[in-house]
């Protein structure tokens, strides 16, 4: 590894970089709607112990993922803009530091989903973990086109593990909280390819408008976006949620689906990027919503 400045060598900085192994603006979405998905799980509050240990064990188990996928993808990494300035790439930490940071990190959490929490929400974290880090990451990703179709289940994982925290069961209220988040996947992650589809050809990663083209793409995206609409209107439908989410969700999905239409019709990348980050903010928005309605409910 590289010689770093006098600067970078004092533990602040080195622990940042390690904090950016776990891709935090990521793990950001994924430990919110865990959480959300322990108060959907009971009508009133959360036992505290364990909405500490699950918030704790769950975030930890996601950055270890993370902090393993920098670590196998390191070289794409490298080459591409938006990845570059990863601690990997800059030789801030080498792989056998990731590595084991990944390994103390992620049985930490476990530990703390055993102990404090249950064994069933500590299982399907691990499972989560071994989907994204390994059969997304080795093997879907580099081979089809539908990679982040197939590996957005681990991915929409998180409602159900912060669901089977607080009740030890999976119920098909998480299912469907599940299913909206893979629904909601792959149009959010082609509207990064689209304005990246230059970089993942580069890298020969098979990214869907690497190989079937923008136009394609983008009819997908808008596909994918009308289904999302229809998806997230479902709890209201089986009376998981009331009039405060619905309203909601069909504000919310309707911008993105103008967003989708848009990008159908008039295409750049300027509007494909302002797609990617709206869709952020949509889940985000989304889950609040429910949040809100589960307790305001009429």
């Amino acid at each position: 590894m590289k010689a770093l400045p006098s600067h970078e060598n004092t533990l602040g900085y080195r622990l940042y970089q390690y904090f950016q192994l776990t891709k935090p603006r990521v793990i950001s979405l994924i430990v919110f709607c865990a959480v959300i998905g322990m108060f959907l799980s009971v009508p009133g509050a959360v036992p505290p112990v364990v909405l500490v240990a699950a918030t704790i064990g769950i975030a930890l188990i996601a950055g270890a993922a993370a902090a393993m996928n920098c670590l196998i993808e390191q070289k794409i990494d490298a080459v591409m803009a938006r990845t570059r300035g990863r601690p990997l790439p800059r030789g801030e930490v080498n792989s056998r530091q990731t590595l084991l940071f990944s390994g103390v990190i992620g049985g930490i959490g476990l530990t703390l989903l055993y102990e404090f929490v249950n064994p069933l929400t500590m299982w399907l974290t691990l499972a989560t973990f071994v989907g994204y880090a390994i059969i997304y990451t080795i093997f879907l990703k580099p081979a089809t086109p539908q990679n982040i179709v197939i590996g957005g289940a681990s991915g929409a994982m998180p409602p159900i593990l912060g669901w089977a925290a607080v009740t030890g069961e999976v119920t098909s209220e998480s299912l469907l909280l599940f299913l909206i988040i893979f629904v909601w996947t792959p149009p959010h992650f082609w509207a990064l390819a689209l304005y990246r589809t230059k970089e993942y050809a580069k890298v020969g990663m098979p990214m869907l408008p690497v190989t079937h083209g923008a136009e394609y793409t983008r009819l997908q995206i808008l596909l994918y976006t009308i289904l999302l609409v229809g998806v997230t209107i479902m709890p209201f439908v089986i009376r998981m949620s009331g009039w405060i989410y619905l309203v909601s969700a069909l504000l919310l999905g309707g911008v993105f689906l103008a967003y989708a239409i848009r990008l159908k019709l008039a295409y750049s990348d300027k509007l494909a990027h302002k797609t990617f980050r709206y869709s952020i903010w949509y889940l985000a928005a989304l889950f609040a919503a429910l949040l809100v309605d589960h307790y305001f409910k009429f």
